[in-house]
């Protein structure tokens, strides 16, 4: 009879500790309409809209050509050496120096070849006295031999050292052509327009034709020339392009890392060969470079123009994203939200990307403000900044007219 009485008492805790779940559910259900009739304003916010940059793609004419990291090179370089052995008196050049052709670098003392000048001179007037007396000496042996008062042994002989004495004059003569080029390699000239280096050899040295040093070395920098490699599968393509134009290819030489436009060049060199162990083959452009902004050993991206594209898809480069699965841009859609769409992007030039698929002229793309974007997520554009150009007809902000605008510096990306 205890057990029996006791197990009610058992139960009773759980059935309470029940009842009061479920009171507790039913207030929550009824509180969470109650509570928004009664605070409306506390009710969850839809999410704001992300402030970006958007640009409207254009349809323009693109060139196209292909890009490789070239080498600037001197168009010439020599290095300025003795001719002669001697000291050296004086140089006429400042380091960094741009000189002329002809222009005196250096002085080296003179003196003991005009001596030696001077000497072969002397030696050949002597030789000449000697000649004339010959020659007088002919005529009387001549005249002697016509009344029989001399023999032809006689005659003959003097005939020969009439000839001699010719001979030694005009070793004579040679003499001094030799030691007149001795003197005039004493005064070193310089023998093509470029820039000096640093100067090897001070004043008061001796210095021999022997020397493998030299006294300065000049490069000829304007023009200048890029020399770059391209893939060997491209050699048909430049091989194409180069018969089908009249004039040279046209090369823009830009500056690694910033892009920024060095210089415009034409392609003289196709190289004869293909680099089997690299795959390359090797090109080589000329520049004229009056403002000194290409200069030998540097390193500069060359890009090589084949012809031209019309009507191509254009966005700022800045639109264009990456993940997994390739390129893509975040597309604005009419409701002002936006969807992920995947792109193929035919090459880089610069600030702008040229697309080969994926979107169409008048549609818009963020270009700026990504980083917060998912698909699907309201947008809302930037206000221009102060002082910031204003973007042109059929773009959403000046971050397109940049883009547009720029100049045909070029990275080829290789399509997803």
């Amino acid at each position: 009879m205890r057990m029996s009485a006791s197990a009610p008492l058992r139960r009773r805790p759980l059935a309470i500790a029940l009842i009061v779940v479920i009171v507790l559910i039913a207030v929550w259900l009824l509180a969470r309409p109650l509570g928004k009739l009664l605070f409306p304003h506390q009710a969850a916010k839809p999410n704001p809209a992300v402030v970006v940059t958007t640009a409207v793609a254009q349809a323009e004419d693109v060139d196209i050509g292909l890009t490789g990291v070239g080498t600037v090179q001197a168009m010439q370089t020599v290095t300025v050496k003795p001719r002669v052995d001697g000291q050296l008196e004086r140089v006429g050049f400042v380091e960094g120096q741009d000189v002329k052709e002809g222009q005196v670098l250096a002085q080296i003392d003179p003196r003991t070849f005009q001596a030696q000048l001077q000497q072969a001179q002397a030696t050949k007037a002597h030789d000449e006295a000697l000649l004339a007396n010959a020659r007088l000496d002919l005529q009387r042996y001549e005249a002697l031999m016509k009344v029989d008062s001399t023999t032809r042994q006689t005659l003959d002989t003097q005939r020969a050292l009439v000839n001699q004495l010719i001979a030694t004059v005009h070793n004579d003569e040679a003499q001094i052509a030799l030691d007149k080029v001795q003197l005039d390699f004493t005064t070193i000239t310089a023998p093509l327009s470029g820039r000096v280096g640093a100067r090897l050899v001070d004043p008061g040295n001796i210095v021999h034709a022997a020397d493998t040093t030299g006294l300065v070395v000049i490069r000829q920098i304007d023009p200048i020339d890029v020399v770059f490699t391209l893939p060997d599968d491209a050699f048909g393509r430049i091989n194409r392009a180069m018969q089908a134009s009249q004039a040279p290819l046209v090369v823009f030489a830009n500056e690694r890392g910033t892009d920024v436009a060095l210089g415009r060049g034409g392609l003289i060199l196709l190289n004869n060969t293909i680099d089997t162990t690299s795959g390359t083959i090797q090109l080589k452009a000329r520049f004229p470079n009056p403002k000194h902004l290409l200069w030998p050993g540097q390193y500069v991206n060359a890009r090589l123009v084949l012809g031209q594209r019309a009507r191509s898809v254009v966005i700022p480069a800045s639109a264009v994203q990456r993940n997994d699965a390739g390129t893509y841009v975040y597309a604005v859609q009419p409701n002002q939200t936006v969807k992920l769409q995947p792109i193929e992007v035919d090459e880089l030039q610069g600030a702008r990307a040229v697309i080969a698929k994926g979107v169409q002229p008048g549609e818009r793309v963020v270009a700026d403000g990504q980083y917060k974007l998912q698909p699907g997520a309201l947008i809302a554009e930037a206000p221009a900044r102060p002082g910031a150009a204003s973007a042109p007809a059929g773009t959403a902000s000046a971050a397109t007219s940049a883009a547009t605008n720029a100049a045909p510096r070029a990275t080829p990306i290789a399509r997803q």
